[in-house]
């Protein structure tokens, strides 16, 4: 049964299976390659056994992983703004969907209730949401594993960028190495099934 839950209320977790958090854009790209990866991934996450939580929009990428993981029985917790209803269009066939006051508390929401992070390829808000996650990682406010999925090179800019502020010493080097690059969905698979995913989360 589907619960929509305001995050002002009585919260009730209904989740069973660990979560990954998926940052993904509410477009779907010009290339048939980024919406056929983000299924996929969907799909293999799901079969694996882990849940996801994302976004919360029925649209774009977003909409699409989270319809994917639940045809294939996974769980989904969606966390979207009130404000953004209007133009996001909330997924109500949810596990779990969280209304929330502003994005401060979706992101927290989000970073809180996920294991591990993926970004997909998205604009603005996909690269501030993953770019955060490892500000915080190198704060040590967590040590979860966080991955960019470089789907036909989507990342190669920000992995050059990322590398050259390494090269110029304003990124130590052991915090570039947490954020992981992955080509293909095995490497995903690989990373978060060898790394420690604690689920407690420093804020």
């Amino acid at each position: 049964m589907n619960s929509v839950i305001n995050m002002n209320k009585d919260l009730k977790v209904k989740t069973t299976q660990i979560l990954i958090a998926l940052y993904c854009g509410s477009r779907v790209g010009n290339k048939a390659i980024y919406l056929q990866s983000a299924v996929q991934l969907a799909q293999g996450l799901a079969e694996h056994g882990f849940g996801i939580v994302y976004g919360g929009a029925s649209i774009g990428l977003m909409g699409q992983v989270a319809d994917t993981v639940l045809e294939h029985g996974g769980e989904v917790v969606g966390v979207i703004p009130e404000f953004m209803l209007d133009y996001e269009v909330a997924n109500e066939r949810l596990t779990e969907l969280h209304i929330v006051n502003s994005m401060h508390e979706r992101k927290a929401m989000m970073a809180a209730r996920a294991s591990a992070f993926i970004a997909l390829p998205g604009g603005l808000g996909t690269f501030e949401e993953i770019l955060e996650i490892a500000t915080w990682g190198q704060l040590d406010q967590h040590q979860k594993p966080m991955i960019l999925y470089n789907v036909n090179g989507f990342y190669n800019a920000l992995i050059a960028q990322l590398d050259h502020a390494v090269q110029e010493g304003f990124l130590p080097p052991q915090h570039r190495a947490k954020l992981i690059v992955c080509q293909n969905i095995s490497e995903i698979y690989t990373a978060i099934n060898n790394l420690k995913m604690p689920v407690s989360f420093v804020i």
